[in-house]
């Protein structure tokens, strides 16, 4: 287990830190699944006492990031597939009316911060920075809950995203996945910026649904980390074995 580097602010209560350091480490693949959190080496670590720990251990137990055996130890989840589908699922109904609502009025401002988003996700893929290109990306979506009043389903989505966001974790490094994430999100703030909210709807549908669409293939590369929802046999047809997203 790697030892948590963490400056506590103790302005703010301990728990909620530890939650969003580990949860960090969960989704980045830092801590991968099957890892085992000792609660004992944690409070150590963070040099807290049990109390908070315990807390965020609940906490990410609650968002299904880890599993808790009581009296024995704590480990981090595999990716549950059903889990990511449903997150998924909440994410495209909430920002294909996001992006319908953005492209009917012009916002100067919102295109600006957009496109500076984009510009900073691809100066971070051409320097290998894989973490503030993913920071990034999730910057360009934040902007647009909030340009269209809704930051609160940003955080409410989060909650559900985690085994999601492992997923496309796994995926980026495949060969043009970073690319693709760039022209998706030009070409959808494109759209926007003509006011054309069909053309913008239809970008993010099929931006989104890269990573679920080859998620039989992750499976594959990765058995030990993903806990899939289906078991295709040999017999079945590549498309059959391949969620629509």
């Amino acid at each position: 287990m790697p030892q948590p580097k963490l400056k506590l602010d103790r302005s703010r209560h301990a728990a909620p830190q530890v939650f969003e350091h580990l949860r960090a480490q969960i989704v980045s693949l830092a801590l991968a699944p099957g890892a085992a959190l000792s609660r004992v080496a944690l409070a150590e670590a963070y040099g807290l006492s049990q109390t908070p720990i315990r807390d965020a251990l609940i906490r990410l137990a609650e968002e299904g990031l880890v599993e808790i055996y009581p009296q024995h130890t704590t480990v981090v989840s595999r990716i549950d597939v059903a889990a990511a589908r449903q997150a998924h699922f909440l994410r495209r109904s909430l920002e294909l009316e996001i992006v319908h609502t953005l492209a009917r009025r012009p916002d100067p401002a919102l295109w600006s911060r957009l496109q500076a988003e984009i510009d900073l996700q691809r100066a971070s893929h051409q320097a290998g920075q894989t973490q503030a290109f993913i920071n990034a990306d999730q910057a360009f979506h934040r902007a647009m809950h909030e340009a269209a009043n809704v930051a609160g389903l940003w955080e409410l989505g989060q909650r559900y995203s985690g085994h999601l966001d492992r997923l496309r974790r796994l995926h980026l490094p495949e060969a043009g996945k970073a690319e693709r994430i760039l022209d998706d999100h030009q070409r959808l703030l494109d759209a926007i910026v003509a006011q054309d909210a069909p053309r913008a709807q239809a970008v993010l549908r099929e931006h989104l649904s890269g990573t679920l669409s080859q998620v039989a293939e992750i499976c594959k590369r990765y058995p030990d980390y993903v806990l899939a929802d289906y078991a295709p046999s040999d017999a079945e047809p590549p498309a059959a074995r391949v969620s629509g997203a």
